[in-house]
């Protein structure tokens, strides 16, 4: 009962159910840390992509050029394995899974797990307006590296026009506003939760094991949006570094050329880092291709996927000239990406000191879609906790050891990460700053 009134919560299938067969703040609390990712399509190619000095003051061969402005900022991981235990590899799938949700998938279809930036919002995103935001430069909605499970996208924002509403409109709560008037629409919300969530004990105490564990699961769900609706009904404090965007009235062309997906991710990461700054979201994703990219070069008549099968090795470069042309691309973009959240002053230092940016693809050499060598990116310094401007060799290991630290460095408590050759329990010890408990 709310208000005198009875109100209804559904509840998920349960197997009962079935049949047998079915720095600081002003108050003195730490600056926030936030989590991402970032992911490209279709992997390097490593004589021109894999510098030849490990560590510190590495090179930057031609095909990562344009990180210049961020190497200080970012870590490279080289040399990394996606194993794909017994099954076989599916093209521009397996490695991006594996990757980020530890194991390898069986088909086309499976995601064997939540992918790691859900665990993560599970354990940080339940105080902020929204849990986590996923976003795409590609224009297709149907562009996603972050998966509840096999059946469940987080479908991404791909209307730049549609996410400047969407966090900035007229629901945005400006933390920096001289008045606050809760909405009453999220006030009915929160008083429907709170007046079921009461009445969970007695339904977990009837049902078998194995559903408890689903509603636990589920009710938890709940209460992380409980928890973003007492949010919104509270004053936010202000945010220095918080300020509304110039307001976008019309998207940008929605193609698939390479200055089309510029234009949109420039934007798109734009309307992220100030969500970030403006504390609506601690954990995010941005995608700037779909694994089987589909880039177009303008002039050239094959996408970036094409190319790469079909387009012969230069003999005198010795390697796919125009294949490399869109990596080069996609590297322009993460170099944006990266350097737009230190553009934003936070505390003694900018946005990026605080977040830990984890950068994936499909595959190492692209030509050959392979799942070994392949290249793993982390950017920012996460309160202090990580060091920047390395390169290290991954000596064939688990590219999973990027996840688990990522894990680790959000306070997810697991002991490994990772299903059979995936599993690892060893972070990657070279960024950190001490090693984490």
């Amino acid at each position: 009962m709310v208000g005198g009134a009875a109100v209804n919560v559904a509840l998920p299938l349960l197997n009962c159910m079935l049949n047998t067969n079915g720095t600081a703040l002003a108050d003195g609390k730490p600056m926030p840390v936030r989590f991402g990712t970032w992911g490209w399509g279709l992997g390097m190619n490593s004589s021109i992509f894999v510098p030849k000095k490990y560590g510190e003051d590495f090179d930057l061969p031609e095909e990562i050029a344009a990180l210049a402005p961020i190497k200080k900022h970012i870590n490279l991981i080289t040399n990394t394995q996606a194993f794909r235990d017994n099954y076989q590899n599916l093209c521009h799938y397996t490695g991006w899974v594996i990757a980020r949700t530890g194991a390898a998938p069986k088909d086309t279809k499976d995601i064997p797990g939540e992918t790691i930036d859900v665990t993560i919002a599970n354990q940080i995103g339940g105080g902020t307006r929204f849990k986590s935001l996923t976003a795409t430069a590609t224009g297709d909605v149907r562009n996603t590296y972050s998966y509840e499970n096999s059946n469940t996208p987080n479908a991404p924002e791909w209307s730049p026009l549609q996410f400047y509403t969407r966090l900035f409109g007229p629901d945005f709560p400006d933390p920096n506003a001289k008045t606050f008037t809760p909405d009453p629409r999220i006030m009915v919300r929160r008083s429907v939760l709170s007046g079921v969530m009461d009445q969970t004990k007695g339904l977990m105490q009837a049902v078998p094991a194995d559903d408890r564990a689903r509603l636990d699961q589920y009710f938890t769900g709940l209460r992380h949006l409980e928890q973003q609706f007492q949010q919104r009904l509270e004053k936010p404090e202000p945010i220095e570094a918080c300020v509304r965007p110039g307001e976008i009235t019309v998207d940008p062309a929605m193609g698939q050329e390479a200055e089309a997906i510029a234009i949109r991710h420039k934007m798109m990461t734009e309307l992220l880092v100030m969500a970030l700054a403006c504390d609506q979201t601690r954990v995010f994703n941005m995608a700037y291709t779909n694994a089987n990219s589909s880039t177009i070069k303008p002039g050239y008549e094959k996408p970036h996927h094409t190319t790469t099968h079909e387009e012969p090795v230069d003999m005198k470069l010795g390697y796919q000239p125009t294949a490399s042309w869109f990596t080069r691309r996609a590297m322009e973009g993460w170099a944006h990406f990266v350097e737009a959240f230190t553009k934003v002053k936070e505390g003694n230092g900018t946005l990026l000191d605080n977040v830990f940016i984890m950068g994936t693809t499909d595959h190492g050499y692209a030509r050959v879609h392979s799942l070994d060598h392949i290249p793993i990116f982390t950017a920012g310094r996460c309160g202090g906790a990580v060091r920047t401007g390395l390169h290290i060799d991954g000596k064939g290991t688990t590219g999973c050891r990027i996840g688990y630290t990522a894990l680790k460095l959000m306070g997810v408590d697991k002991p490994s990460w990772g299903v059979n050759s995936n599993n690892t329990s060893q972070e990657l010890g070279e960024i950190l700053v001490s090693r984490l408990s």
